[in-house]
């Protein structure tokens, strides 16, 4: 496994590329209907920081340039003015900047492709805390703190939607939506909060291209996924690895793989992290791509991916 910081991402065989860099820039290099499978975690609404720089106040940078603060800018613009995919001042910002992520990276999926996005919601505060690496509230690791603007949904204890926002923003954009698996996790830690039950399950939404005519037609063996084939699966939290403190459970990404890219496909994780995605599909027969903007995560994730046991 080796990182490549410039031309086109190639594999052969069970094997695996790390590119380190931003997934909007690195998508266009990916050539068309290469890829069987994209099948990613994008960093959440306002958690992490990934130990990249934000300037918090590009909410005011925007408004100042003329701009409606509604509005969501291009991703384009908001990354050259200081911004990090995940750290947006609202999070329609951050649905409008997955969704254009996304988009950059639908010509590399072959017609019969599958994309997999697994992402979690939040709960909208007026402070609020962002972990360096960390998950928002939980340990005793420094943290930011930082003034997000209310209104319209943008409410106090409201649980923002956001997996439901970005799904609807997809289908706008074409795309069609086969499952909403939910992800049942049995060992999330304790919350201090009185007045409302844990948050204890997640999004893994599977979605597919619409065809120019007729019903979508896609890759898919339904003998590879658990035993039940139901739409709510359950799998234990795991421990962080390698400084990201939210890889994969190899259990609840097998079945994805197994199920939605042929033996010998390629999938593609554009937020690999410390790369989970590429080591389970390589294990699995399948060549493996990752994108990843932190420097230090993709040399852990090449290293991983070529050792595929870690």
């Amino acid at each position: 496994m080796t990182i490549a910081h410039d031309g086109r991402a190639k594999v052969s065989g069970a094997s695996g590329v790390v590119r380190n860099g931003d997934a909007y820039d690195l998508f266009p290099d990916i050539p068309a209907n290469s890829v069987d499978l994209i099948l990613t975690s994008p960093p959440y609404w306002g958690l992490r920081d990934y130990g990249l720089d934000h300037d918090h106040e590009i909410l005011k940078h925007w408004v100042a340039a003329g701009n409606d603060s509604d509005d969501a800018p291009p991703y384009e613009w908001y990354r050259s003015n200081g911004g990090v995919l995940g750290l947006e001042p609202r999070p329609e910002w951050f649905v409008a900047h997955l969704v254009e992520i996304f988009q950059r990276g639908a010509h590399a999926l072959k017609p019969g492709g599958s994309v997999w996005v697994n992402i979690g919601d939040t709960y909208f505060a007026r402070w609020a805390s962002i972990r360096n690496d960390g998950r928002q509230g939980l340990g005793n690791t420094e943290r930011a703190r930082r003034r997000a603007p209310v209104g319209g949904f943008r409410q106090e204890k409201q649980l923002l939607l956001i997996p439901a926002r970005f799904a609807i923003a997809m289908q706008d954009r074409r795309w069609i939506l086969r499952n909403d698996v939910i992800w049942n996790k049995p060992n999330v830690p304790p919350r201090p909060e009185r007045d409302r039950l844990r948050l204890s399950h997640e999004h893994f939404f599977h979605f597919v291209k619409r065809p120019t005519s007729g019903r979508a037609s896609y890759y898919y063996d339904l003998t590879e996924v658990e035993d039940g084939a139901r739409d709510v699966v359950t799998t234990n939290v795991r421990a962080g690895q390698d400084g990201h403190s939210a890889t994969f459970p190899r259990d609840l990404i097998r079945p994805r793989i197994l199920s939605s890219c042929p033996p010998g496909g390629t999938v593609l994780d554009p937020f690999c992290g410390t790369g989970r995605t590429l080591s389970v599909s390589v294990e699995s027969g399948r060549n493996a791509i990752g994108f990843d903007l932190n420097t230090n995560f993709a040399a852990v994730a090449a290293s991983n991916s070529g050792d595929g046991h870690r």
